[in-house]
């Protein structure tokens, strides 16, 4: 048995994969798949520390607080380089999160490899004619590099010392005149990169069908004005909202049960009232954000419904303009979405005319990529 650790990159933007969703997040069953990759290869080989890096390490290590998490770089190498800072076996494994289905018979062959290099490749042989521009080339010289790669983690931190920039492991090994050993990759190791690739990769399957409910409450004071806006509706009044954005109380309600079902936190840490940036936002275009961001790691809305406890001005009437409002900024149903209008029978602030509240529930599922 070798002294291994495994580092699992993924901290990309997945900007060719054109989903709402970024790869790394997409649900095979309950596991985001960047969980469901690494338990994949976990299960094969009794690593000695699995490093994981990502710029959501924080939301992910609620998935899974007892792996390493780092953050990744601006490039591959760069993210590559701040995980072998935390390596200190006598190998290191490096694979890619969107490459999640990696066999225990691919991964014997690899670590078997390590005996005869200092690198292990997996490669792919070509069966089509390939050309170089105009030219053909033989086919039989070409290889197709798949990961993981088992390196020496001596020499891949040597070898990535260097300012050229490397697309994988072995290419920077090689510049150091380390030897490399490949064996037979396998089709099934193919990499997610393109949303079409979903349709190759044979052992992932369909997210679970299940719900997550968040609530959100919000209250804004008024000042000297003439209109207030709820749920992105202008409505005349005496005063106006006393806010560092433009004051909205549905939609901040709204928004904190849609961050609150994903787990993402709230609005004051995605929106902070010190940041001059949100200085009289329009909270209809800070409700989209907060939805792309939860839309980024995997899930979709359901519905939404909100509560606004006001005294005055009266609301009814702009009801359901509120609600199309809300239905348009996240992009489905009006049906989807309520807006319910309260007093408080003049108890308290509300009663006494000295704001708003509002509270909002709202339900999220997983992004169904199987039916794309």
């Amino acid at each position: 048995m070798f002294d291994i650790s495994l580092i699992m990159l993924g901290a990309g933007n997945s900007t060719r994969f054109e989903m709402p969703v970024k790869k790394q997040w997409l649900r095979v069953g309950s596991d985001p798949l960047w969980l469901f990759a690494v338990k994949n290869l976990s299960s094969h080989y009794p690593f000695k520390e699995i490093i994981i890096v990502s710029n959501e390490a924080e939301y992910m290590s609620k998935f899974a607080p007892q792996y390493h998490f780092v953050r990744g770089g601006v490039t591959r190498q760069d993210s590559l380089k701040n995980a072998l800072e935390a390596v200190n076996s006598e190998f290191v494994l490096v694979s890619d999160i969107a490459r999640p289905c990696i066999s225990a018979n691919l991964l014997s062959k690899i670590v078997e490899g390590i005996q005869n290099a200092d690198c292990v490749v997996p490669v792919l042989k070509v069966a089509d004619t390939v050309y170089l521009e105009d030219d053909i080339i033989d086919r039989q010289k070409v290889k197709l590099v798949q990961t993981p790669q088992l390196s020496r983690t001596s020499l891949l931190k040597k070898a990535l010392e260097s300012d050229q920039i490397y697309t994988d492991d072995s290419s920077a090994m090689k510049a150091i005149g380390a030897k490399i050993w490949y064996v037979l990759g396998e089709e099934s190791a193919r990499k997610i990169t393109f949303k079409e690739d979903l349709a190759k990769i044979p052992c992932l399957k369909a997210p679970k069908n299940e719900i997550y409910l968040g609530n959100g409450f919000d209250v804004h004071a008024f000042e000297e004005g003439n209109f207030v806006t709820i749920c992105g509706e202008k409505i005349p009044h005496e005063f106006a909202f006393k806010a560092h954005s433009d004051g909205d109380v549905g939609v901040h309600a709204l928004i904190d049960a849609i961050l609150g079902a994903a787990s993402l936190g709230d609005i004051g840490e995605l929106f902070p009232d010190t940041d001059m940036k949100f200085k009289g936002a329009d909270s209809i275009e800070l409700l989209k954000e907060a939805y792309r961001l939860v839309q980024s790691v995997g899930f979709e809305i359901v519905n939404a419904d909100i509560t606004i406890m006001a005294q005055r001005p009266k609301i009814s009437k702009f009801k359901l303009k509120m609600a199309s409002n809300i239905a348009n900024a996240l992009n489905i149903s009006a049906s989807r979405v309520n807006v319910k209008a309260t007093t408080t029978e003049q108890l308290g602030f509300v009663g006494r005319g000295e704001g708003i509240a509002a509270s909002a529930t709202a339900s999220l599922r997983y992004y169904d990529w199987t039916q794309i």
